[in-house]
Parts: structure tokens; C-alpha cells; sequence
């Protein structure tokens, strides 16, 4: 994990860490202070691993965007189910099963945009969409897939008529339709 990308974020992510801590959740794997030696001046975070947080953390109910895993823990596979529905993001989930009929019914069942099934970090290749659904998706578009086509590309339709200076009569008319990389 290289450094998080300014020195206010990696402050807002040892905040988070600091909250779940507050609400009583165990810090397992504590990475704040975290230091690369060599790096004094980079923005670095150490991966951090946060057991029993309760939902009703801010830590767990927003997206941290840090090297920070929580963990809740539930009782059986329709809790599990109804937390992770009853949440306003819906980006990335994943379930670890020997069990093919659990794992059919949980890919059928659950409101998240990326699915891993026995995958801990369920983020596709490039030719399959990259997002997630409710308030973890911005925009109307996805970056990857096919719909990548549409988020990198801004369509325009150029219709022209020409007069041939030969005949000074008018050339048939010719619809061109382009498409050019929007300034993302």
C-alpha cells in the first residue's frame, strides 16, 4: 500500500480509526503512526484491522477510503444479508462458502454493485463495469466495461453540405458521427 494521496486524508482516516475506538470497537491491527523508513514525509497509513465495531459507528456507517477493514459480526446468513441491504452504500461485498446454493442466493439477494464469491476483494477486470450501486456510484456512467465507452467519450453528430466548385452545385449530404474523449 503506497501513501494515501494528502496529508488531510490520511488525518480523516486516523479519525475514523479514533471513533471506532471511542465506540468501542477493538483496534486488532493499529496503523496509525505508521512510518516507511526513508519516507518521513510521506502520507502513509498502515493497514488496520478494527473488530466488533457497532453499526451505529460513523466509522462503520461511512466510506473510510484507507487501508481499514471492520469487521461486525453477525448471527447467521439473513442478518448478514439485512445489514449489508439496510446500508446506503452498496460498492463491493463478498462471501466465503463451500456452499453453492448459499452462494447462488447471496449473488441474487444482495444490493452491492461488485460480488466476490470466495474472493476477499471483489474488484473486476477491466472489461467488466468497476462501481457500486446506491450512494457508492457518482455519476450516471461507469469508468470500465461497456460503459466505459460512454464515460470517456462525448458524442457529436456533424452534418455538412458542400458546394463543388466545379459545378457550383451542391455535393450530396454527408452525416458524420464522431466520438471524442471528454477532458475526465
Amino acid at each position: 500500500m503506497g501513501p494515501l494521496i494528502t496529508d488531510v486524508h490520511r488525518d480523516k482516516v486516523s479519525s475514523y480509526v479514533d471513533i471506532a475506538e471511542a465506540d468501542g470497537a477493538k483496534i486488532v491491527v493499529d496503523g496509525r503512526g505508521f512510518q516507511v523508513d526513508g519516507h518521513e514525509d510521506g502520507f502513509f497509513f498502515g493497514p488496520t484491522l478494527i473488530d466488533d465495531i457497532p453499526t451505529t459507528s460513523r466509522a462503520y456507517q461511512e466510506e473510510i477510503f484507507g487501508p481499514v477493514l471492520s469487521v461486525v459480526r453477525v448471527q447467521s446468513y439473513e442478518e448478514g444479508l439485512d445489514l449489508i441491504n439496510s446500508g446506503q452504500f452498496g460498492n463491493g461485498t463478498a462471501i466465503f462458502t463451500n456452499d453453492g446454493g448459499a452462494a447462488r442466493r447471496f449473488q441474487n439477494e444482495v444490493q452491492v454493485g461488485m460480488i466476490g464469491i470466495n474472493v476477499p476483494i471483489p474488484v473486476p477486470v477491466a472489461y467488466h463495469s468497476f462501481g457500486g450501486w446506491k450512494q457508492s456510484l457518482f455519476g450516471d456512467a461507469k469508468a470500465y466495461g461497456v460503459h466505459g465507452f460512454d464515460f470517456f467519450t462525448r458524442e457529436k453528430a456533424i452534418t455538412a453540405r458542400w458546394l463543388d466548385p466545379a459545378t457550383r452545385h451542391h455535393s450530396e449530404n454527408t452525416g458524420i458521427n464522431l466520438g471524442f474523449p471528454q477532458n475526465h
